[in-house]
């Protein structure tokens, strides 16, 4: 018999103070059982973390506050207990994994004095006691060389290694339930697949609880024993894993699973929800998806539903499944076509052309700054990108894929190689004559927020590009592109008198497409534009490159780690590891036929919805090598599970049938 754990009943939160606070949380409600995994799911904003920082008592000071409801802990009321009991059980009884490593972890403390911290302060270990047990525990989560990474510092390891400190930390005072708010994000899908398996393990070790907070569909799918939806602050579904994946009933849950790209949506827009999660300010009279759903009508927006019973173990917040209600018949919208690319689509004369580029940085060292190494951040790449056509360059993150970028667009100069634009060599340009041709291809960051100036307003940021290249003979005239570009994305003209602080994360990252085209460009390279973003809000930006692709003829080389992306936007992709491209080819090619060993760990990686889909997941051993210090032979060699002792001897040539490529000796 399940025995519940951690009980949630009719929880709420505000935020400041007056008829204007923020109700993050608002009378929410469930049980995790011992053992057993609850994801909570959503779009940034809904209430997600704000509801693990309410059952810590962690809310924002000094005007966040538990306004009504309860959270028990067994038998403990978590809301009732003075601070200083809450703080033993904090991290002893209920652990936290932040979702930013980097930020989570003290900078100027060794990673063996953070871990020995909650030891210290939960379990009352010292001395050798104290050391022992840190370096289990470090080794408990997968990480090599334990006595070294003890006194190394977190600005000394990677990405991957941070989040195994973090949950190291967490496991310290060995608690009953592990909250883990979005512990993969960011990750590479390999690092990613090391850190779910590793939650995973420790659970069946210790039989821990864990709630799982998150919005990849495919993480929950393969980590959740029950699912619950959240939107705006309340829960909206409530169902076991499988049921939830096979017969999900919200509106907003199927709208979720709609937006996801796959290789099966190519020719079709994908579904999105329009509109974003409401301000949290106010009381709601209706149903709080109402103004976003397809399938309201007058009572969804004048009553709010209640929590219905749809089948066993499945409760559902909408009127459609209300049975005292009869509701209009459901409409559906058939899938919306996208027209092909005009430009592009015959097999001229690739747009550009790059010919074994290389961008190598000095290494300095001494007072003298003599160079005694080089960074081999990119190491002989070559590919073609037709007009019209999408190139995606996908691998793990330091093997070189925004570096490629910068240096095709001669941001960073390259060591060595070519790269030609409509037959014009681009590393020969230098001063005005480059500074002219870039109206012709453009760089769209990762994190769109840092790479716009907050004191500008948008409209300033998106003229700013027309007033470099001379672009409009007046202001009003550049004025009225920079309203036709903000329609063009999407946004009103009136936007673009604010500033960027004022806008969501799919708002932004508009703006910088906006920015991007205000300059007529026929390339645009993307470096991980979807990274950050909610499921819906990716379909958009999706959605979005397409259709100007599609009227405009743009050629992209769209930089990321997210596979399913590349599936639905790509028609191209290049796998790259160390610096190098292993493996290049059409989508269907490599992602259903992959030939280099590490294409196939990547997608074994790739979380999936469908359990017939999955592949088992080839684990690759260690981190990436650096890449000032280069493995002989093969670089994958280290971690691949078919080297060869020739592997070690010599780097593989270029091989394979047709325009599907790869460097590897297993197809010789």
């Amino acid at each position: 018999m399940k025995q519940p754990l951690l009980q949630l009943e009719n929880l709420s939160a505000r935020i400041g103070t007056g008829p204007r606070a923020i109700r993050p949380v608002d009378d929410v409600s469930f049980t995790i059982n011992k053992g057993e995994t609850y994801a909570l799911l959503g779009e940034s904003g809904c209430g997600k973390s704000m509801t693990a920082l309410s059952i810590l008592r962690l809310l924002p000071q000094p005007h966040g506050r538990i306004s009504g409801g309860q959270v028990r802990l067994e038998d403990t009321d978590l809301t009732a207990l003075p601070e200083a009991e809450m703080r033993q059980v904090r991290g002893r009884r209920i652990a936290m994994i932040f979702q930013e490593p980097m930020t989570s972890l003290n900078p100027v403390l060794t990673i063996g004095d953070q871990i020995g911290e909650m030891l210290q302060q939960h379990l009352q270990m010292k001395g050798t006691a104290k050391r022992n047990r840190v370096l289990e525990l470090l080794d408990a989560v997968g990480i090599p060389d334990v006595k070294r990474r003890y006194t190394e510092y977190p600005h000394q390891l990677s990405g991957g290694m941070k989040q195994r400190v973090m949950i190291a930390i967490a496991l310290a005072g060995e608690p009953d339930l592990l909250i883990a708010d979005e512990p993969t994000t960011a990750l590479d899908v390999t690092i990613q697949a090391q850190v779910l398996e590793l939650l995973q393990k420790l659970q069946r070790d210790t039989h821990m609880a864990i709630l799982l907070i998150t919005h990849d569909l495919g993480i929950v799918a393969g980590m959740a024993d029950r699912v619950a939806v959240m939107y705006a602050g309340q829960l909206v579904e409530e169902a076991v894993r499988d049921r939830f994946f096979t017969d999900a009933r919200h509106p907003y849950s199927q709208r979720l699973f709609e937006s996801l790209p796959n290789v099966d949506k190519r020719d079709h827009a994908l579904r999105t929800i329009p509109g974003f999660v409401p301000i949290l300010d106010r009381d709601f009279t209706g149903c709080r998806f109402a103004e976003r759903c397809e399938q309201a009508w007058d009572t969804c927006r004048i009553e709010a539903p209640s929590w219905e019973i749809a089948t066993d173990h499945h409760h559902v917040r909408c009127h459609l499944e209300d049975r005292n209600i009869n509701p209009p018949a459901r409409t559906t919208r058939d899938d919306l076509p996208l027209a092909h690319a005009t430009a592009g689509t015959g097999t001229g004369a690739p747009l550009l052309e790059v010919r074994d580029l290389k961008v190598h940085f000095p290494i300095h060292k001494g007072i003298f700054k003599r160079v005694v190494g080089q960074v081999y951040a990119v190491d002989g790449v070559s590919l073609d990108i037709p007009e019209g056509h999408t190139q995606a360059l996908v691998g793990e993150s330091g093997c070189g894929k925004t570096t490629v970028g910068k240096g095709i667009l001669q941001l960073l100069r390259p060591t060595a190689g070519s790269v030609q634009f409509d037959n014009i060599e681009l590393t020969q340009l230098k001063g005005e004559r480059l500074r002219r041709r870039r109206t012709d291809f453009q760089f769209i960051f990762q994190d769109p927020y840092s790479s716009m100036n907050p004191r500008m307003r948008v409209g300033d940021i998106v003229e700013e590009g027309m007033i470099a290249q001379e672009i409009g003979n007046s202001r009003q005239e550049r004025r009225q592109r920079v309203d036709e570009l903000f329609a063009q994305v999407g946004l009103s003209p009136e936007h673009a008198h604010r500033y960027p602080h004022e806008f969501s994360g799919g708002q932004r990252q508009r703006i910088c497409i906006a920015r991007a085209l205000a300059v007529n460009p026929r390339l645009i390279i993307c470096d991980e534009p979807t990274s950050a973003l909610d499921i819906s809000v990716q379909a958009q930006i999706l959605n979005l490159l397409k259709q100007l692709q599609n009227e405009l003829g743009l050629s992209y080389l769209f930089i990321t780690h997210n596979l399913s992306v590349v599936s639905y936007l790509a028609d191209r992709v290049a796998v790259m590891y160390l610096g190098r491209i292993v493996e290049e080819g059409p989508v269907a090619s490599v992602l259903e036929e992959p030939l280099h060993p590490y294409t196939r760990a990547l997608l074994s990686a790739v979380p999936q919805i469908d359990q017939d889909s999955r592949r088992e997941i080839i684990r690759l051993e260690g981190d990436m090598p650096s890449p000032a210090n280069p493995p002989g032979g093969c670089h994958f060699h280290p971690r691949c599970p078919d080297v060869m002792p020739e592997c070690r001897e010599n780097y593989p040539g270029e091989t394979g049938s047709g325009d599907h490529r790869v460097r590897c000796l297993l197809h010789r």
